[in-house]
């Protein structure tokens, strides 16, 4: 009895495949467009001569655009460019900030020392720029009492108000009720600090009650009364 033909095996190296680059020798195509290491553009020219231009140059001819007719090459030192470009990788990586969703379970006869515990581990998982479920599953007789969970989910979301906001509201699927929190953004910017307090001008027309700099203050009209040790005179 004939065996059945081996099933074909998967390919694994797809993401080698396509990444691969042809440089020099490896690129069969006979005419290739050619661009300098400056980027100036030298026109269509068969591929050995390419090649002899960027041996001359001590550098590599590189393919770039493969799927263009003809393909495009460039003249380049292409182990260098390899080392820039996993070093930019690598910095991407390092750069980038993976957001993960943690989850908090309650029930609706959580301890108050238990909830306020949970509350500062969620306020900590956000502080680490994470998002947080919130979910409370009702069991056995809470069934009948839902109003309890609701009630705690919802005081839960007001304590963690100050630092979260609410980007999916508490919502029940099953005998689960959930809600998902995301750090508050802070795109509104900081606070203007109030104007000073405006000093008192007078009302419009009345004078200052201080003079003016500058200016002598008003003299006081003479007394009337007569001198100390001088009589009047008589007529």
């Amino acid at each position: 009895m004939a065996l059945p033909p081996p099933s074909p095996r998967p390919e694994r190296n797809d993401r080698k495949t396509a990444s691969f680059v042809r440089t020099n020798f490896k690129i069969r195509v006979p005419e290739v467009r050619v661009v300098d290491a400056e980027g100036k553009m030298l026109g269509v020219m068969p591929t050995r001569k390419a090649q002899s231009l960027a041996e001359a140059q001590g550098l590599d001819l590189v393919e770039i655009t493969p799927s263009a007719q003809p393909p495009v090459c460039k003249i380049m030192d292409y182990g260098k460019f390899r080392y820039e470009e996993s070093i930019r990788q690598k910095q991407a990586r390092k750069n980038a900030k993976s957001t993960q969703v943690k989850e908090i379970k309650f029930h609706a006869g959580t301890d108050v020392g238990d909830v306020t515990r949970k509350v500062k581990d969620i306020l900590g998982f956000i502080e680490q720029g994470n998002k947080v479920k919130v979910s409370l599953m009702y069991r056995g007789r809470e069934n009948a009492h839902r109003e309890l969970g609701t009630e705690l989910i919802e005081r839960v979301v007001e304590l963690c108000s100050e630092k979260t906001s609410v980007e999916q509201p508490p919502k029940l699927m099953g005998r689960v009720l959930s809600c998902l929190l995301a750090p508050k953004s802070t795109k509104g910017g900081a606070k203007k600090p109030a104007a000073p307090a405006q000093e008192q001008r007078p009302a419009a027309g009345l004078a200052p009650t201080k003079p003016a700099v500058g200016l002598a203050p008003t003299a006081t009209p003479p007394s009337t009364k007569p001198t100390l040790g001088l009589r009047p005179t008589q007529r």
